[in-house]
């Protein structure tokens, strides 16, 4: 039996928190949900840079190397001159995931008319899911509820290791096996 923790990425983009300028909430906001969803033993694999694509582009890439099976940024994915992780996304995917984008953006509309500006997406890196949130640490927890139950299936269709969840915090989806 494998024994060794399954790799999850957790990548917040922000000049400021990188500068040390303010605590990285949003990173925690992620491991805290994360830790309630998966019963899989997991291991965060973390960094926290500043809003430069070809650094963002960096950190994604050596995180797939990693085999990180599923990568989370948080920050960036604003209209403002600076956020630029839906670009270094779409630059180091092979394949985009629309759907995710899509669907986080639909639920952010529950809550804030100011959702139709946010530009989170996901992608295939190698064999990683990458998927962009908001930089809210509330966002961050709304959308994840949105989009998680799709996360297992997809990981299992690139062959990647079996996430198990908690089903009293999050329902997740697999097809019925015949």
């Amino acid at each position: 039996m494998n024994t060794e923790k399954i790799k999850i990425g957790i990548v917040t983009v922000s000049d400021r928190a990188s500068a040390g300028i303010y605590e990285d909430l949003s990173g925690q906001a992620i491991e805290e949900t994360l830790t309630s969803y998966l019963n899989s033993p997991w291991e965060k694999v973390y960094r926290l840079i500043p809003d430069e694509q070809s650094i963002i582009e960096e950190t994604l890439k050596a995180l797939a190397e990693e085999q990180c099976c599923l990568i989370v940024t948080t920050g960036g994915t604003g209209p403002a001159a600076r956020d630029v992780t839906p670009e270094a996304t779409e630059a180091v995917c092979q394949k985009m995931m629309p759907g995710f984008g899509e669907l986080m953006r639909q639920e952010s509309l529950k809550y804030v008319p100011t959702a139709i500006l946010s530009r989170q997406t996901a992608g295939i890196c190698k064999q990683s899911l990458i998927v962009n949130l908001p930089g809210k640490p509330k966002s961050i927890k709304e959308c994840l509820d949105a989009v998680f139950p799709a996360i297992p299936y997809c990981i299992d269709l690139l062959k990647g290791p079996y996430l198990s969840c908690n089903e009293e915090n999050i329902k997740i989806f697999r097809p019925k096996k015949k």
